[in-house]
Formats: C-alpha cells, structure tokens, sequence
C-alpha cells in the first residue's frame, strides 16, 4: 500500500513539473548574445557583462521606410535578435512594416511568437485563420491608430487597402519569432515538395502546380 501511495505521489509530482514547464525568466539583468560563441543552445550564449556597450541594446534606421519594389508591394525591416544582441533571453522583439498601395504581408506565421500589431499611417485590411476543424476567418479594417493582435501560430496576413502607402509597427513575444510565409514553404521548399503531393491536397491539375511551383 505505502510502495503504491510513492508511486502516485511521484506520478504527481512529475505531472505538475511537466505542467509547469515554460521558457524561464532570465537569472541575470541582460545576457548579450555572443553569436561567435563555441557552444550550441537554445538561443544564443550569453558574452562578458563586463564588456556590454550601449550599442547591444540599440537599433537605428527604423525611421526609414523600406523598398516595396517588389511583387508584394510590401517590406518588413525586422528588429530581433539579430540586430540587438542585448534581446537575448527577453522574449521580445519588433518590426516595421511599409506597404506600396494595394500591397500585402502575404498569408505567413510565427512559430514562436504572439504580434500585436499597430497602424502608424494609412488603411489595412488584416486577419488571421483559426486551426482546423473550423478555420474560422477574423478580418478587421485598421485605421491609423489602431491595433490588432494575431496569436501565435495562426496564418495571418495584412492588405493595404488605401490608395497611398502604409506603415505599421509590430511587436513579438519572443526574440526571434521566426517567420513561415506559407506560399513560399508550400511552393518554394528546397528541395520541392512533390507535385502530386500539392495536386491531391489542392485539389488540382499537376500542371497548375508546376507552374505556381516555377513562380518560386
């Protein structure tokens, strides 16, 4: 009876550390990244304390629009990780984004992060697809000053729907969110997925594949 009641205590035990499993809080005040460092973590090692300099915690040029030359008609100038080694271990990153009128942040995801995102100038149709069964469609049309959050994990989009440009900051729950553009995963993989593959999950003619597949 007492061997029994251990091992269920055990079972609870574990059960509620599993529960509680999350990213922890950083143990220190920064861990500058040291994106040279000889050792492999999840994340990036941190470098002397000693030797931080302003410039790991600062970015500048955000104030600049981005080229939205492009088939888009959009450009997204991210702030993680990579441009602020001072991130590391925050949990928090940033990004701007500029739209040619009529231009798009084409249907993406972030695996790692939650976007709250907020409209500096212009007009923008936005929205995020629930996950199945339902995937469900939420859209909103955003003027200057408005916000809207897309949850982590879920395909959302942005659409200029003014007839000049438009800005918008976002800001993610992690410093290095990544990013799945779904369009360029799907039919842009290396090396590509196979053709009979996408015609049975699209439900179309193998050659309207290859021919959206040669657009990548």
């Amino acid at each position: 009876m007492a061997s029994k009641r251990f091992l269920f205590i055990l079972f609870l035990a574990f059960s509620c550390s599993l529960a509680l499993a999350s990213d922890p809080s950083p143990l220190q005040d920064f861990c500058v990244a040291a994106p040279t460092g000889p050792v492999f973590v999840n994340g990036l090692v941190c470098k002397d304390p000693k030797l931080s300099q302003a410039d790991d915690f600062s970015f500048t040029g955000l104030d600049k629009p981005g080229n939205t030359s492009n088939p888009v008609g959009s450009k997204v100038t991210t702030v993680n990780i990579a441009q602020i080694p001072g991130l590391n271990t925050l949990g928090i990153s940033m990004a701007r984004v500029d739209y040619a009128p009529y231009g798009i942040n084409p249907p993406h995801m972030h695996p790692r992060a939650t976007e709250i995102l907020t409209v500096l100038e212009g007009t923008l149709y936005v929205g995020f697809v629930t996950s199945n069964p339902e995937n469900r469609l939420i859209t909103k049309v955003l003027q200057k000053g408005d916000v809207f959050v897309f949850p982590q994990g879920l395909i959302h989009f942005q659409r200029n729907a003014g007839y000049g440009k438009a800005v918008a900051i976002a800001a993610l729950s992690s410093q290095n969110p990544g990013v799945i553009t779904i369009a360029n995963a799907v039919f842009g993989s290396s090396p590509p997925i196979s053709d009979d593959v996408l015609a049975k999950a699209f439900q179309v003619d193998k050659n309207i594949v290859d021919r959206i597949q040669a657009q990548f």
